[in-house]
């Protein structure tokens, strides 16, 4: 019996005529290559392919057929296939609807249309975001409200553990931070104060300085960078592992167990670690003082209780519970803003540092034009 060849090739007034027959199947692909090379291709042409003899055929041969058929459309033929059976038409169809297609190469965006969806992104985050905070202090604000309406429910051991971690746990940095203060503001106001003879005046520049901002200021930096993160971190993780919502469908408020004892700590020990700093820095002036200026440590005390009004170290203590409120109150927050990703962990402990550092400064500022518009 004579071979069938795979393309037998006529034309008439409608086109060209390909008749497929043969084998279409993978052992084929190389001879079927061979006789698709010889077919010419004449652009904008009308090409018939009639599938009536093909006598096997499997995906490689029928995608085989839809590749020069595809290499035909590009030159602007018209495709036509015709004397298919259901069997070829079925596998035919499966071929056509998983073919690849080619990607369009993608069109340059101008700069500015990518800028401004940037920004608008960061807009609806940031709206998101601030409305989240907004929520996540109502409710700190009601469960507040509850818990001094039934004083019983507070955690005392909890609030007090807190105070130790982020209290106590932060006297050897702030100890080391506050004598340096002390120090280079002394250093600095000796230099300039030399000049004009005025040697005693180092005593108000530092002790105001030390106890009215930077005292407090340095000292709420410190407490965001350990505490911040470390609240963050806590409840991310804890989070992560479905504690809380063991915690809630057991009964327990996350709010009692988790935000109200870090919060109470901060506010009760932030005060107690800026009259430790204010103490602190002021020794670094007086040792400055002392060796530079000749001032000696009675004479700096006394110089104190006579030109320093308590005004300055009550505004810095005042200050200290408002920076300790934001610091615990966006740890907190970022933490139960924590994903089901460890990566999320990462991620929102250096906002809720960088967030906790940067309200407490501009915190710091607004009070400092409240009471100097008010003279204080």
């Amino acid at each position: 019996m004579k071979k069938q060849p795979p393309l037998l090739v006529s034309q008439s007034s409608e086109g060209f005529h390909i008749a497929l027959g043969g084998h279409w199947v993978k052992e084929s692909v190389v001879v079927l290559e061979k006789a698709f090379a010889t077919l010419t291709c004449n652009p904008q042409s009308t090409y018939i392919f009639n599938a009536s003899r093909i006598e096997t055929f499997d995906t490689h041969g029928i995608l085989l057929l839809l590749y020069r058929i595809q290499e035909l459309e590009k030159k602007h033929c018209v495709v036509r296939i015709e004397g298919t059976n259901p069997s070829f038409e079925e596998l035919l169809n499966v071929c056509k609807e998983h073919y690849p297609h080619e990607i369009p190469p993608q069109k340059k965006e101008l700069a500015l249309f990518t800028f401004l969806e940037n920004v608008g992104k960061e807009m609806v985050a940031g709206y998101k975001t601030l409305a989240s905070f907004f929520s996540f202090t109502g409710e700190l604000s009601h469960a507040i409200s509850a818990l001094f309406l039934k004083p019983a429910n507070i955690r005392l051991k909890a609030t007090l553990y807190h105070i130790e971690q982020s209290g106590a746990g932060a006297i050897p940095i702030i100890l080391l931070t506050s004598f340096l203060i002390g120090i280079v503001i002394a250093y600095q106001g000796a230099a300039q104060l030399e000049k004009f003879g005025a040697n005693i005046f180092i005593v108000e520049m530092i002790t105001i300085s030390a106890v009215r901002e930077l005292a407090p200021l340095l000292t709420a930096i410190v407490v965001a960078g350990r505490s911040a993160s470390s609240y963050t971190a806590q409840i991310g993780v804890m989070k992560l592992t479905d504690e809380i919502d063991a915690m809630s469908s057991m009964g327990f408020s996350p709010w009692n167990f988790l935000v109200l004892p870090r919060l109470f700590a901060l506010i009760i020990s932030l005060p107690l670690l800026v009259f430790f700093a204010d103490v602190v820095s002021i020794f670094g002036g007086m040792v400055i003082a002392s060796t530079r200026l000749d001032v000696s440590f009675v004479e700096f005390i006394d110089r104190i209780q006579e030109t320093v009004a308590l005004k300055h170290l009550m505004i810095g203590l005042i200050k200290a519970p408002i920076f300790g409120c934001i610091i615990a109150t966006i740890g907190c927050f970022r933490g139960f803003q924590i994903d089901s990703n460890t990566e999320s962990v990462g991620k929102y402990t250096t906002i809720s540092v960088v967030n906790a550092i940067f309200w407490v400064i501009a915190m710091d500022a607004i009070i400092s034009v409240i009471l100097t518009e008010l003279k204080l």
